[in-house]
């Protein structure tokens, strides 16, 4: 890709199989009509974000490397789901908010400050495939999903009302960054971390 192109990233944690097994069965089985094609599934990765960024093609390698940095040191997680969400459209499971994932949130907010571009576009996205919902999600991330506005959640895909879930913790021992698709959904997974 051209070097002065951006690249739409999301900077995650990826739930362990058994969570990630139990997200994709959910999304299975929500109405086929308001999904709009969203899915869960081995393409289309469940996981919780702590953030999102456009970069350009040419400064990826920084920021992987300061991901890198802040994550080296960084403790697994131990996280809750405490049932289901949703917002306007979309339904998830919503994970508890904790001091931890909040912090984290944070530091990765600060380390990818200076990578941060405010002018991508759906080419950005993974095979150029985005809504303009996409970006706009991305672009305004930092403004309007992050810091007092963060929710911790993983996104199961759309509909009216969340489905059941009930409570549970797992452990979240692996992040990731990833190319982000269609749907804000992840799609390809540049590199990977397993957290101490």
């Amino acid at each position: 890709m051209p070097t002065e192109s951006l690249v739409a990233i999301d900077v995650a944690l990826l739930p362990p199989p058994p969570v990630s097994a139990r997200a994709i069965d959910l999304s299975a089985v929500l109405p086929a009509d308001p999904s709009h094609e969203f899915r869960l599934d081995a393409d289309h990765q469940p996981h919780i974000t702590l953030s999102q960024h456009f970069v350009r093609a040419n400064e990826l390698e920084q920021a992987l490397a300061r991901v890198d940095e802040l994550l080296r040191e960084q403790s697994r997680l131990t996280l809750s789901v405490t049932g289901g969400g949703h917002g306007a459209s979309s339904v998830w499971m919503a994970i508890e908010r904790t001091p931890a994932i909040v912090e984290l949130h944070e530091r990765l907010l600060e380390a990818l400050r200076g990578l941060e571009r405010a002018d991508g576009g759906p080419s950005a996205f993974f095979e150029g495939d985005a809504r303009v919902r996409d970006v706009l999600w991305v672009a305004g991330y930092r403004l309007k999903s992050s810091f007092s506005s963060y929710t911790p959640h993983i996104t199961l895909g759309h509909g009216a009302e969340p489905p059941w879930i009930e409570p549970f913790s797992f452990e979240a021992t692996t992040a990731a960054v990833c190319h982000l698709g269609r749907f804000c959904t992840c799609r390809r997974i540049l590199r990977r971390w397993t957290l101490l």
